[in-house]
């Protein structure tokens, strides 16, 4: 019988969508379902956007374009990225994907031979470990410790991780599933490390602009870094684009020319008319990004109102993304429960509440002795999110 390559047996999954698929199942036999596993976006993109990309099909641009992108649009990302980071970028630095996701695949490709070393945050985006692990290489987690504003990375612990062997870094600000930013003197020590030990540095800055209070920085933008760092950046968050498919890296010149190459191996092109969708987000009218926001805010506070008024719940309200990571050892201490999937599983069942753990997120590190979950806030409305919560509150307070 013919056998599949033995890499698939390395090849993880976003593991959110198998929670929305319990999700779906439970809903369809006519239960109500309170959506907050996956991080997508209840809002419409605006329809100037919308437009433009109906404009491009209409006016022809179905057709293959250049694999790094059109011209247009990669001078109106070199321009609105470099500007919002204080930074100078050309379009030559640019190269167009299908969402941020391919990033991460091809800065691995680029950067990683098989069998050397990626540090990558844990809890973290699942895909991260997943492509490390399938591309062949070896993923070192490094972790976070909780504080009173939220967490922050465990830099004597990522020290103690680099060996000879290692060769990159991911680095995720504004985190996804923590919602966790990195103060000045952590992003600062982050680009240290990566200087004194020749690492390229992945910096995801998917969330860089989905944030409701302070300004956002690179850590490409310190000095040193510039040459050895990729940009993720995605039109998902900022422009609720997440189905059009549309991302990009910033990098330095001789990696983007491999990521070019790799665009033309892989998908050919990005689509044709959404890349004009995109240059209409970056440079039309910007009141739907702070209307987004402003409801995004809105969704925050409740849901942290809310968790933190839940008898062994507690969260810090973090400024960006649409995440929270809240503790729930004591209420599960206070219903019996060990394992925090058998505790959202019955919260699905008995409440409706649908949400992510933190074991969705990486393999739990040594010496891990609280519980979380992940609460995704981006696609669900007040009322529901009130609902939802409260319902969660009832049945954890009948305990």
């Amino acid at each position: 019988m013919q056998q599949l390559a033995h890499r698939l047996e390395r090849l993880g999954t976003e593991t959110a969508f198998s929670v929305a698929q319990a999700a779906a199942a439970w809903k369809s036999k006519g239960n109500l379902v309170y959506p907050f596993h996956l991080g997508d976006i209840n809002i419409p993109t605006a329809p100037n956007i919308v437009e433009a990309m109906n404009k491009a099909i209409a006016d022809g641009y179905t057709g293959y374009c250049p694999g790094p992108g059109i011209p247009q649009l990669r001078e109106a990302l070199a321009e609105d990225l470099g500007s919002r980071r204080d930074m100078e970028f050309s379009p030559e630095n640019v190269v167009v994907m299908t969402g941020g996701k391919p990033v991460i695949t091809k800065f691995l490709q680029a950067v990683m031979n098989p069998g050397e070393e990626v540090l990558y945050p844990n809890p973290g985006f699942p895909i991260y470990e997943s492509q490390i692990e399938y591309l062949g290489g070896t993923a070192v987690p490094y972790r976070y410790v909780p504080t009173s504003t939220g967490f922050s990375i465990d830099l004597d612990q990522v020290r103690a991780s680099i060996t000879p062997n290692t060769t990159a870094i991911i680095y995720n600000d504004l985190q996804n599933p923590i919602s966790a930013e990195s103060s000045a003197a952590e992003r600062e020590a982050i680009a240290q490390i990566a200087q004194e030990h020749d690492l390229w540095v992945l910096s995801d800055e998917a969330y860089f602009e989905t944030r409701y209070e302070g300004v956002s920085s690179s850590i490409a933008s310190l000095p040193g870094m510039a040459e050895r760092t990729v940009i993720l950046y995605t039109f998902s968050k900022k422009f609720a684009m997440t189905g059009s498919r549309l991302g990009c890296a910033v990098a330095p010149r001789e990696i983007a020319q491999v990521f070019s190459t790799l665009n033309t191996n892989d998908e050919s092109c990005t689509t044709h008319y959404v890349q004009w969708a995109g240059i209409e987000a970056l440079r039309g009218p910007q009141n739907s990004v702070q209307s987004m926001l402003d409801i995004l805010k809105d969704r925050r506070d409740a849901t942290c109102e809310l968790v933190n008024a839940i008898p062994g719940m507690s969260v810090a309200v973090p400024q960006s993304t649409f995440y929270l990571f809240p503790d729930v050892t004591e209420a599960m201490q206070r219903m019996n429960y060990t394992a925090v999937g058998d505790f959202a599983s019955d919260a699905l069942y008995k409440t409706g509440m649908s949400f992510c753990t933190r074991e969705h997120f990486g393999r739990r590190l040594p010496g891990e002795e609280r519980q979380y979950i992940r609460l995704a806030y981006s696609g669900i409305e007040v009322p529901a999110i009130k609902e939802g919560l409260g319902r969660l509150r009832e049945w954890i307070e009948s305990a």
